[in-house]
């Protein structure tokens, strides 16, 4: 084990230079694992939450990090969403919720007005609780656009009605396959061309914009065209320390799913940056970066595995299971690397439990593939 010792996970007001957000994961009762009606543990769930708002980190919430369209169905969505927002206002703390369309099939081909009415109510339904709306890409959206236009109209029309700003999602094939082609275009300098037209348009309805696409020069050029007063939030899970970091004149805030299993290095990494200390920002996340790319290696849609093992190491919750059994969508070397990489990262916060538990999984596997082989 790293010799240094795990990180100090300091409580903490947010940071001043960069706001900053994690996606959080969600905890499933182990009791109705594999039902047809699975349910959250909820009060795992909240609690996780709970630790990272107290490291001065908002919580990006029923986005695709809490397999939002991997088993989390609206409806239990929304539950999600309500006492998270009321556990939010409760510790004054930030909170921002997606809205989607995913009430209705995205395998269906819907009309834009249909699609439109989806996306209404699940806004409505975030603003209702005080929570600020990330405006998610909508999988029946994709399946219906005809062209750019399509995209103008529906976002144009939610950003119209919202109550407060939004921050708009781009989340590139490698998150969904499901959404290629999105904002109308299958090349990623069109659709930013689009994407930048919707921004001017709209600029006092929207926050910022989240851009997952994992390609650090798209993000920078992006941001450098954003028109003033809109934040660029980095989503980019490869490349996050420098894109933060900034280039002197332009620099991304953070709506990261990697910040729900690295919280204390990020915080402490934040607040570094505020003091403008980046030898120890750099010294405190460098090591961060293999760990993330490992998790989010393709196909990247699996990381929220890699995210579950490692709160399951660190005693957040008692169990390695998710919604639609996708703990088994990462293999046993997959997760012994975690463990080795979580360790040079000072991650494992308590030694001791992460090595008992790392073994019991070992030593699970093993007699499972015993059981197989027999």
């Amino acid at each position: 084990m790293n010799a240094a010792g795990p990180l100090a996970a300091i409580p903490g007001p947010a940071a001043n230079s960069r706001v900053a957000f994690a996606a959080a994961h969600v905890v499933l009762d182990p009791v109705t694992a594999g039902k047809q009606k699975p349910s959250l543990d909820m009060g795992a769930t909240l609690a996780f939450r709970q630790r990272l708002w107290s490291l001065g980190l908002g919580v990006a919430e029923a986005m695709d990090t809490a397999q939002r369209g991997m088993g989390l169905d609206w409806e239990m969505a929304k539950e999600l969403i309500r006492q998270s927002a009321l556990e939010a206002e409760t510790c004054k703390a930030a909170i921002a919720c997606g809205a989607n369309t995913d009430q209705i099939a995205a395998e269906k081909t819907h009309t834009l007005n249909e699609v439109l009415a989806a996306y209404e109510e699940q806004c409505a339904f975030i603003e209702s609780c005080g929570a600020q709306v990330i405006l998610m890409a909508s999988r029946a959206l994709v399946r219906c656009a005809r062209g750019t236009d399509d995209y103008h109209f529906i976002y144009g029309r939610l950003l119209s009605q919202l109550k407060r700003p939004a921050i708009l999602h781009w989340l590139g094939e490698a998150f969904d396959p499901q959404l290629k082609g999105y904002w109308g275009e299958v090349d990623a300098d069109k659709s930013m061309k689009t994407v930048l037209e919707l921004i001017t348009v709209n600029r006092d309805k929207i926050d910022g914009i989240k851009i997952s696409l994992l390609d650090k020069e798209k993000e920078i050029e992006m941001r450098r065209r954003l028109p003033e007063g809109v934040r660029m939030y980095t989503g980019d899970d490869f490349d996050y320390p420098e894109l933060i970091r900034g280039d002197g004149q332009h620099f991304s805030h953070a709506l990261l799913g990697i910040f729900d299993g690295i919280a204390p290095a990020a915080a402490y990494a934040l607040r570094a940056l505020d003091r403008g200390d980046l030898k120890t920002y750099e010294e405190i996340f460098a090591p961060t970066l293999p760990l993330s790319r490992h998790i989010f290696q393709a196909p990247t849609y699996n990381y929220k595995a890699g995210l579950v093992f490692l709160a399951f190491l660190n005693g957040y919750q008692d169990h390695f299971l998710m919604l639609g059994g996708l703990e088994n969508e990462r293999s046993v070397t997959h997760c012994a690397e975690l463990f080795v990489l979580a360790d040079r990262a000072r991650l494992l916060m308590d030694p001791e439990l992460a090595m008992s538990r790392m073994q019991g999984f070992l030593a699970g596997k093993t007699s499972q593939l015993r059981r197989q082989s027999t």
